[in-house]
């Protein structure tokens, strides 16, 4: 047996508002998702002007961080670079999901979805760096 971390809806609270605020500095309107390590849904938010699409994409992104322990940028890349065969895996190949480790576990992930690939990411690197838990 091992002792394990949860997120708790305190702290996707605590990621939702610093992810929205990095969004907001920037006039960048985006759906911000947080799941838990089951990668289900703790925190989902789509801000005014949202694509309608990014509150479906953004848990998508998190529960492929979840599911893979890396981020969906991962997936994006082999895709890029023609490895077209993962687009046969249950995950989402698009940046913008980030995963939460703690001591070596994937506590859950952060997805986010709206502008730029990049720009969600990070968004979602912001929201977690909320937590102050070390290198996003």
């Amino acid at each position: 047996m091992r002792d394990t971390k949860a997120l708790m809806l305190a702290d996707a609270k605590k990621i939702a508002a610093a992810a929205e605020a990095e969004a907001i500095s920037h006039g960048w309107a985006v759906s911000i998702a947080v799941c838990d390590a089951g990668g289900y849904a703790l925190w989902l938010q789509r801000m005014d002007d949202a694509p309608l699409m990014s509150a479906q994409v953004a848990p998508e992104k998190a529960r492929t961080c979840v599911l893979t322990g890396k981020a969906s940028k991962v997936f994006e890349d082999m895709v890029n670079n023609g490895r077209y065969a993962a687009l046969a895996m249950p995950v989402v190949p698009l940046e913008g999901g980030v995963p939460i480790i703690i001591d070596g576990q994937v506590v859950g992930a952060v997805g986010v979805s709206g502008v730029k690939a990049g720009e969600d990411a990070r968004v979602a690197r912001a929201g977690i760096a909320a937590l102050e838990i070390g290198t996003v």
